[in-house]
């Protein structure tokens, strides 16, 4: 296996900090770097949301599931499912399909029809989680995030870039399919 490249680090010259030294030994460790701190946040995001929504009072739901009742309360109108998987970059319906259901068990959606494609709407109840999901997300987040000094700007630099890189991820796995 080849060695791994030097690299200057916040871990004292150690070298890039990942989680499969194999993949970092390639043309480009930096890529390496980003994947496990994508890896890191992905997690805790995760985390993130399914503790958020338990302390909104709504137990039972799974990261993706929050993140469908999030979609489906966006701009307070009915989706298409075919356009909660496009905004949420899903390639298969049936894992949207199974989400609204548990959202619909608990009340906090409800579905439709807009000629021949399934809608979903956020309920009273839906919407009051959300609020009181948003309520504690500045509470406990936006403070702590705001408090150690990052720059709004920098942060949506960022966002920027991911986008940028979940389009070359989607590439090379559509590539990679064909293999």
């Amino acid at each position: 296996m080849p060695e791994m490249p030097p690299h200057d680090t916040a871990a004292g010259g150690l070298g890039p900090i990942v989680s499969s030294a194999h993949l970092a030994a390639g043309a480009m460790p930096s890529l390496s770097e980003f994947e496990f701190g994508l890896i890191l946040a992905s997690h805790a995001f995760h985390r993130w949301m399914v503790r958020c929504m338990q302390a909104a009072g709504v137990e039972g739901l799974s990261a993706f599931d929050v993140l469908v009742l999030h979609s489906v309360a966006h701009r307070d109108r009915p989706k298409k499912l075919a356009d909660i998987c496009l905004v949420l970059n899903v390639e298969d319906t049936h894992l949207v399909t199974y989400a609204v259901r548990k959202l619909e068990a608990q009340g906090l959606v409800v579905s439709g029809r807009a000629g021949k494609e399934k809608t979903v709407e956020i309920t009273e109840r839906g919407a009051a989680a959300c609020r009181r999901y948003r309520e504690i997300r500045e509470g406990l987040l936006v403070r702590a995030v705001g408090s150690v000094g990052f720059d709004e700007t920098a942060l949506s630099n960022i966002a920027a870039q991911l986008r940028a890189l979940s389009g070359h991820y989607d590439q090379a796995a559509r590539s990679a399919a064909s293999l």
